[in-house]
């Protein structure tokens, strides 16, 4: 079961404050009207916020307005509901066509529901004997004191302190993503708080920047994020390469030549004007074929099947193949010493069951280079990286826990009452 969220236990508290308010008035307004403005106003971000607060009010006033003018102008004409109910009806009718097209005049066309929501909450509830100056003040004395309230209560938080002097970054698959790939509601609505609040935070991550677009694309990141294992810096909202570690010309050609020596098909990464070339021959494999076939559809791949041209800058080559073909070319690449200049890494498939990958980076191409150089970027005193893997970072959890990770992140970030949390064995702070 979900937790209940902050914003739940907010909504509950602005409710029963706007109940107070209507006690210590004497109940002379109608808390109801109160309410809602006070839940309408209790948002995920701040900016919202103050957003729908804006947009209640202007309603507010133009429905207070157009209502104030119903009640003096109806009884002029003889048409109140206690005596021609019809009549009375189709003049209500009438005045929310003159209500919103006002909206639209004004070019306030998201106040539109507010507005209505008065004005009839002035005209179909005003009761005769009522002095109808004191009855549209209420209503609207009413909306006003819950927007303050909700915009107070989704404000208030506790005294905290807030790292941001420190780069935060967090490993991606099994870290921050659920199972079906994307990051929970949780996850999304904490991560831009933070962001929105100053923190330096990034991801690093074995993935493309294609394959980073998708789940990434809803998170305000205002650093590039470290891609590929480390061979590059990606800005994704620039969508450009800030830094790319490729393989020497002469290293590709090696690599190229024990390829084609053992038959197999290999993909060359290439970047070019910060757009991701990926050339690659036919491959007879059925499942690598199906692997092509499946990524090229993301508009941020670019596949060419034809030679890789002399001299490209080859940011990493990456095979698949049946494990066993793996092993045999894994042997091959360190007996021709390419294993100890280059960077070579070696794993199982998990999409592709009894087939394996082979990547081949620069040597300089780590996510612990990058960190440094993203560290030197943006200023940072220190850093705090969180991952599942024992020894390539400082704050290890469990994969799979993706909650637990922005829980945890919001714990460094912004410790309760100090700005500063205790040390680990690591050296890097948490609370």
């Amino acid at each position: 079961m979900p937790r209940i969220g902050l914003r739940i236990v907010k909504s509950a508290a602005a409710v029963a404050l706007c109940f107070f308010i209507s006690f210590l008035r004497g109940d002379a307004g109608i808390v109801f009207y109160s309410q809602l403005a006070a839940l309408w106003c209790i948002q995920m971000y701040a900016t919202n916020t103050k957003k729908n607060a804006a947009q209640r009010l202007i309603g507010t006033v133009i429905g207070a307005a157009y209502g104030l003018l119903f009640l003096l102008t109806e009884p002029k004409l003889g048409i109140t509901a206690q005596g021609n109910r019809a009549a009375h009806a189709a003049f209500v009718s009438i005045m929310i066509i003159v209500v919103l097209y006002t909206t639209v005049v004004i070019k306030k066309k998201q106040a539109s529901y507010f507005s209505c929501v008065v004005f009839l909450s002035i005209v179909v509830n005003h009761i005769g004997d009522l002095n109808p100056y004191v009855f549209v003040w209420n209503r609207f004395l009413d909306t006003v004191i819950g927007i303050l309230v909700g915009i107070g209560v989704n404000s208030f938080t506790l005294p905290r302190g807030h790292r941001r002097d420190t780069l935060f970054i967090s490993g991606l698959d099994g870290t921050l993503l659920n199972q079906k790939g994307s990051l929970s509601d949780y996850g999304k609505v904490e991560l831009n708080r933070m962001l929105d609040d100053g923190a330096q935070f990034t991801v690093a991550t074995m993935r493309t920047p294609a394959s980073l677009m998708e789940p990434l694309r809803d998170i305000r990141l205002t650093l590039p994020v470290i891609a590929m294992d480390g061979a590059a810096l990606y800005d994704i909202h620039n969508r450009e390469y800030v830094k790319v570690y490729v393989i020497s010309p002469q290293r590709a050609a090696e690599v190229r030549a024990l390829v084609k020596e053992a038959g197999l098909t290999c993909f060359s990464n290439v970047v070019v004007d910060d757009v991701l070339f990926i050339y690659y021959e036919e491959p007879q494999d059925e499942t690598v074929r199906e692997m092509v076939r499946c990524l090229r559809r993301s508009p941020y791949r670019n596949y060419l099947m034809r030679e890789l041209p002399e001299g490209e800058q080859v940011v990493y080559f990456m095979l698949l193949c049946p494990k066993p073909v793996i092993e045999q070319f894994y042997r091959t690449l360190t007996e021709h010493g390419i294993t100890e200049e280059l960077k070579v890494l070696k794993y199982d498939s998990n999409d592709y069951p009894g087939y394996a990958y082979i990547k081949i980076y620069n040597h300089n191409a780590t996510k612990e280079n990058m960190t440094h150089q993203l560290k030197e970027m943006c200023g940072a005193k220190e850093t705090v990286r969180i991952g599942t893997v024992p020894g390539d970072c400082d704050v290890l959890v469990q994969e799979g826990d993706y909650n637990h990770v922005v829980r945890l992140l919001k714990k460094m970030y912004e410790p309760f009452f100090f700005p500063f949390g205790k040390r680990t064995p690591g050296n890097k702070k948490i609370s």
